[in-house]
């Protein structure tokens, strides 16, 4: 075992440039954190620090000629450019085809059996952006007191609901129900409560968003962690994309700065294994609503707190850093793209400085980690050797 603990944290959507394919996703031209940085300065001093700026030049950053982290980019190796494609390939999983998806609405045999076993009739059944489909629809949803069904580019069933309408356990229920009925070829990534309060006009979501996410294939990296004795503990919606699956100590969060937190006290509770982490802002905050003064406050707020985590590593300790797609808020789109994500490492007792190129596979990252504890997975070739000191 080279490192005795390992902390990965997805900065959730913070891709860093288009793929050579993204113009077939509609994603021509997507970079979501060059693109953040042509429109604002950032002031991301320990990103940088780590080998960010090394990776490939973004406006305002300035590559570190001595990086302390090990820096890259990889690509995604499936199809596809959503939440639960990105994280099940950093765990070793390739997919052959993508999740489906619905830009005509879910059909009949969908949506009937839904409105019949969740007892009501649904609002919407159309590709949109979620704040603006409780805009429009909100206020028939609170007079009829029927859910607002809505998907988008990405594969994922949501409802809407407003919390004072739809009580969050019945809404937590109907989101069950879609969820077992979308198998087989409707089988999409995710189920999504998605409530929300306030007046028409002025509604605004809450963070009791839950996902209900597709069981991941057997053999994955945390089953094979587990089957090691290894320890996994998560933070964010981690437990939710992995269903807790080979997870032990968890944390559900409600926004980064819980998420950050969180991760921290982790470390000090959790003294050997894998702390595995979610900061979902970027993306269901800023990404998804077109903000860019949000997400690049965002960036600036994780940079200081990458400061208190690289601080608290210890000597037999390794951090990486990535996403698991880009959501370029700075497109027309208010969709994911089509992105590399960076790859950040770093540790004490971590080689400095070494370039790890761009990686086939996000899976890369997953088998450096089962590597790392005598373990191995299906997807991936393992970077540990050239990330660890001599």
């Amino acid at each position: 075992m080279s490192f005795q603990r390992i902390v990965w944290v997805v900065l959730d959507s913070v891709g860093v440039g288009e793929m050579p394919d993204a113009a077939n996703y509609g994603d021509a031209g997507s970079d979501t954190i060059g693109n953040i940085a042509r429109a604002r300065p950032l002031a991301l001093p320990n990103l940088c620090r780590l080998g960010l700026a090394n990776i490939r030049p973004i406006m305002g950053l300035a590559a570190d000629p001595e990086p302390l982290g090990c820096y890259g980019r990889a690509a995604l190796a499936s199809p596809g450019k959503d939440t639960t494609t990105g994280h099940w390939e950093m765990a070793g999983i390739h997919l052959d085809h993508p999740f489906p998806l619905y830009q005509d609405g879910f059909p009949p045999e969908v949506m009937d059996q839904f409105e019949r076993l969740a007892g009501r009739k649904s609002l919407g059944n159309i590709p949109a952006s979620g704040t603006e489909i409780i805009a429009q629809l909100g206020e028939e949803h609170m007079r009829t007191g029927a859910p607002i069904v809505y998907t988008s580019a990405d594969s994922v069933f949501q409802i809407a609901a407003h919390e004072e309408v739809i009580p969050l356990a019945e809404l937590y229920r109907m989101c069950e129900i879609a969820r077992r009925i979308l198998r087989g070829p409707h089988e999409v990534g995710r189920v999504i409560a998605r409530p929300f309060v306030g007046a028409p006009g002025a509604f605004r979501r809450t963070t009791n968003r839950h996902d209900y996410a597709v069981p991941a294939p057997a053999g994955m990296l945390l089953d094979r962690l587990a089957e090691r004795g290894v320890t996994v503990a998560s933070v964010g919606k981690i437990y939710d994309i992995f269903l807790g699956r080979a997870i032990g100590p968890h944390v559900r969060t409600k926004s980064n700065a819980e998420g950050m937190s969180n991760t921290l006290e982790m470390m000090d509770a959790v003294e050997a294994g894998l702390i595995f982490t979610n900061l979902v802002d970027f993306d269901m905050l800023y990404g998804h609503r077109n903000d860019v003064e949000g997400y690049a406050r965002a960036l600036e707020e994780a940079d200081a707190w990458i400061a208190r985590l690289l601080a608290s590593l210890r000597p037999r300790d390794l951090a990486i850093f990535t996403a698991d797609h880009g959501c370029d808020p700075t497109t027309p789109s208010t969709d994911h793209t089509r992105e590399y994500v960076p790859v950040l490492a770093f540790g004490p007792g971590a080689r400095h400085g070494v370039n790890l190129g761009t990686r086939a596979s996000l899976a890369d990252m997953g088998q450096t980690i089962a590597e790392n504890f005598g373990a191995r997975i299906e997807n991936g070739t393992s970077f540990l050797e050239a990330v660890t000191a001599p």
